[in-house]
């Protein structure tokens, strides 16, 4: 199966356990691979054979800085729905959800939850 892969898409979001989240909120990273059969839009070179990333942007950002959660496995849950759900050229997806500064003590780059759906599990 192809891929595409957008990287580190950026958004600012008031998801979290703690008040202070949900108050001040916080930047939230997505990384997204989408497994889809890309043969036809190669050779064609026509859009509608793909997805419109734009598009999937939009989808992605509805839900990271829409209604507030308290956990990533949520929000990527909800992208991985979402996209199955809108993009029918979409097999399978893996959404990586990045929190690169949450409120916990010690050093990190960041903490992440990764989650893997196609059409048929």
């Amino acid at each position: 199966m192809d891929k595409i892969y957008m990287n580190q898409l950026s958004f600012y979001g008031y998801h979290g356990v703690f008040t202070e989240e949900n108050t001040l909120g916080q930047r939230f990273l997505v990384d997204l691979i989408l497994e889809l059969d890309l043969e036809k839009a190669a050779a064609d070179d026509e859009l509608e054979e793909s997805v419109d990333y734009g598009e999937i942007y939009k989808s992605v950002k509805k839900i990271v800085e829409g209604k507030p959660v308290k956990l990533v496995e949520t929000i990527a849950k909800a992208i991985c729905d979402e996209l199955l759900e809108s993009y029918e050229k979409v097999f399978a997806c893996t959404v990586k959800v990045i929190k690169p500064d949450p409120p916990i003590p010690g050093h990190y780059q960041s903490v992440a939850v990764e989650l893997r759906r196609g059409r048929n599990e």
